[in-house]
């Protein structure tokens, strides 16, 4: 079989910083969880939480999903590491490869879960957040399959075909150089599937976890006819690989959960972090006088106290003719004269201001 064009495959399964050498899927792994941290911490603010609220549950969710993808890949896998031969240990090699998706969202879940009951918020308006971000660090997280040349697909001679080295080919075609290269089907799937769930989010105002239902339903379909074409060990039930029977019950769980969370809870969530609602309510309207010197001053003075004659009289002072100090330097009243009507107006405090007085000054 003779390939016109092909995707080369890496020489080396790692990358060396300096001294420092970083595998390729280890790498992938790691700008994944940043890309979902960043995403999902955008669109959960956008809905009305707090910044970083998304990356503080993410230390709860991403340890729990790593073990969870290893968990579930050496179960289902369990004779590459305890059969006749293998080595036990090798079983806690994660940077080798084997992480099982179905493991890791599961058990990445009841990190999350528990990182969202320790901030008083709910999982499922959390869930709808973060799904995108997800099914983007699934996309990149696959070109670590592209590193370790594994989980590739049936031998063809497509110009996009990618090309594996003699020590990665399956044993029964070790003369067979080009393959599917599923690795790139599932990150292009992964990245539909997210601008699908950010569509239909956004269209349809999706809430109460019916964003990430879409995003399991999305990412199951595509993994099913993916499955189908790869080449690697599995366990097969009923004819079909282990994988596509749990997408097909995967997949009609999320459904059944769409349409029952539609019809029981329609909708959006309104509030979905209360730290936030709380302190948006304590914050003041922009152009409200939340009080300087002078009105803590003016609060702090009883009603009719000398503080406010003074400021009266200041006020008549400053208003015209009439409303000066009188010759023998006594506080004037607002008829500006000496007599019983200036002594009561600064012994009972200002009055109304009358628009003009009877006469000239004395």
């Amino acid at each position: 079989m003779e390939t016109l064009a092909f995707i080369p495959s890496p020489s080396a399964g790692e990358i060396h910083l300096g001294p420092l050498p970083l595998r390729g899927y280890a790498l992938c792994i790691i700008l994944g969880v940043f890309v979902a941290v960043w995403l999902g911490g955008r669109r959960w603010v956008a809905r009305g939480g707090q910044a970083g609220t998304v990356a503080d549950i993410a230390v709860w969710a991403v340890p729990f999903g790593l073990v969870g993808g290893r968990l579930y890949h050496v179960i289902t896998d369990y004779q590459l590491y305890f059969g006749e031969g293998r080595n036990p240990v090798d079983a806690v090699r994660i940077w080798d490869g084997g992480l099982g998706i179905w493991g890791a969202i599961a058990l990445g879940a009841l990190g999350a879960w528990i990182g969202c009951r320790r901030r008083g918020i709910a999982l499922p308006a959390y869930a709808d957040a973060v799904a995108p971000g997800i099914v983007l660090a699934q996309a990149l997280g696959r070109w670590g399959n592209w590193f370790n040349q594994e989980l590739y697909g049936r031998p063809t001679d497509l110009p996009w075909a990618l090309k594996i080295d003699p020590e990665h080919r399956p044993v029964d075609t070790p003369d067979l150089a080009t393959y599917h290269p599923t690795f790139l089907y599932e990150s292009l799937w992964c990245v539909g599937v997210a601008l699908l769930v950010i569509w239909a989010d956004r269209r349809f105002r999706l809430g109460h976890g019916r964003a990430f239902a879409l995003y399991v339903a999305g990412y199951t379909v595509g993994r099913f006819w993916i499955e189908y074409m790869r080449v690697d060990d599995a366990h097969h039930v009923l004819g079909m690989r282990l994988n596509n029977w749990t997408a097909i019950v995967v997949f009609l769980l999320a459904v059944v959960y769409i349409v029952v969370s539609a019809k029981k809870r329609p909708g959006r969530e309104e509030i979905v972090e209360p730290e936030a609602e709380a302190e948006a309510e304590a914050e003041p309207e922009p152009g409200t006088d939340t009080g300087g010197p002078d009105s803590a001053d003016a609060d702090a003075a009883p009603e009719g106290s000398s503080a406010e004659g003074s400021s009266s009289a200041k006020e008549s002072s400053e208003d015209g003719p009439g409303r000066g100090k009188p010759s023998g330097g006594k506080p004037a009243g607002d008829g500006g004269g000496d007599g019983p009507a200036g002594a009561e107006s600064v012994a009972k405090g200002p009055e109304p201001r009358r628009k003009a007085v009877d006469g000239p000054a004395s």
